[in-house]
Parts: C-alpha cells; structure tokens; sequence
C-alpha cells in the first residue's frame, strides 16, 4: 500500500494543486488519444513521473496488483462468446486496449501518493473546489489516505493469526469466511474510535491547513496540465 514518503524530489517539491491538475489532465489525454502510438507515450511519462517521486516502476505495480489483476480479466472475459466460435481475439484485444490506458493513470496516482502529504492533498482540494462539497471531499480524501493503509495492516494481522492457530488446515470457505468476520468487526471498531477521536479534538469543518504558494516550476506543471487536457483537439 502506497503512503506519503517524505523525500527532497522535485515531485516531493512541487505545489499540490499542479500535481492534482496534471492528474486530471493525464486522465482525459490517456482516454481521450489514440492506442497507437499516443499510449506508448502517455506510459513513458508516466514511468517519468514516477521517477521525478523517487518511486520505482516494480513498487507502483506491487501496490496496485490486485488492481492490475482484475483489469487483466478484462481481455479474457472479452474474447469468449456463448457459442461459436467461442473464442474472437479482436474483442479481446479491443478490451486490452482499453485496460491498457488505466496503468498509466495509476502510475501518476502513485507518484502524487507518494510524494504529496495528506494535509497539502486536503488543503490544495479544499482551495480548489470551494464551499461545503470541497470541505467534505477534502476531508473524505485526508481520511481514506489515513484509514485505508490501518485497516490492510489488521487485515495482514488477523489472517497472519489465523494461520498461525491451524487455520491453513481448514476449508478456504470457513479461512475466508473467518477472516472477513474479524475484519469487518476490526474496521468496525476502529471507526468507532475514529469518530470519538475526531470529537474529543474539536473536529473542524475548516481547520488551519498549511500554505500553499506556486514556485516558477508550478506555472510549467500547470502548462502541462493544460496541454494534457487540451491534447484531444489534436485528434479531431
């Protein structure tokens, strides 16, 4: 699971609200471009952004597999017909097509993860969307980054526990079925004192979020999230 790292990168640098924007930008250009050759290059600036993270390629795809193998299914699912000839590749190559294009966005999800602090996430979505809505977003984003990376620690925990007690010996419907009890009781328990923790704190709908402040190398990021979204019109 992919956390904040505090690193001295030029990613690590770089205000918050460009690193959202050429996210943004990125999506509607990998979507929005031809297969050939425009993802090829869409993935090698991907891999770059990864890069300027300090985060490698091999530790993104360890973070997303279980993402990786779903969508893989895609393309197999996609070539099988009920009935002859059971099998059309060209559908199943259209689908890989279009699985193909998300890994270049989760490779920029990534490295904005790993290189943007909660705090700066929250704040740079709060001056961005404004009102109510952006203030709920902000927060709704701020503790799912927090939560999520808990509660896949238990998860490991409880199923390390249950091996530990036998459990490898017991059907994989009772293992699963036991695992997925405790862990949803675990989540349970932990959003209780979640809500607790917030309350005891004074939780605020609008806190004191830290300053954020463009540098010159923001105005070429923001540059770039324009050409991005705007790099669809070079197809019509």
């Amino acid at each position: 699971m992919l956390t904040y790292t505090p690193g001295e990168t030029l990613a690590h640098r770089l205000d918050p609200r460009g690193k959202l924007a050429v996210q943004f930008g990125f999506a509607i250009a990998v979507f929005a471009g031809p297969a050939v050759p425009w993802l090829p290059a869409m993935l090698a600036l991907a891999v770059g952004c990864l890069l300027l993270a300090g985060l490698s390629v091999w530790r993104a795809l360890r973070a997303y597999w279980v993402v990786l193998v779903v969508l893989s299914l895609g393309p197999v699912l996609g070539a099988v017909t009920i009935g002859p000839p059971w099998i059309q590749p060209e559908r199943g190559l259209d689908s890989l097509r279009s699985v193909a294009r998300v890994v270049p966005v989760l490779f920029v999800s990534a490295a904005f993860v790993h290189s943007t602090p909660v705090r700066e996430t929250r704040a740079a979505i709060q001056r961005t969307v404004p009102g109510r809505f952006g203030q709920l977003l902000g927060v709704g984003v701020a503790l799912t980054f927090r939560f999520i990376p808990v509660v896949r620690e238990d998860l490991r925990r409880i199923r390390e526990a249950v091996l530990a007690r036998g459990g490898e010996r017991r059907p994989l419907r009772d293992r699963a079925g036991r695992i997925t009890t405790l862990a949803l009781a675990r989540s349970m328990a932990r959003a209780d004192r979640l809500s607790v923790a917030l309350q005891a704190r004074c939780f605020a709908w609008n806190p004191t979020l830290p300053r954020l402040s463009f540098a010159p190398v923001d105005y070429a990021v923001l540059a770039l999230a324009a050409g991005l979204a705007l790099s669809p019109l070079l197809w019509l």
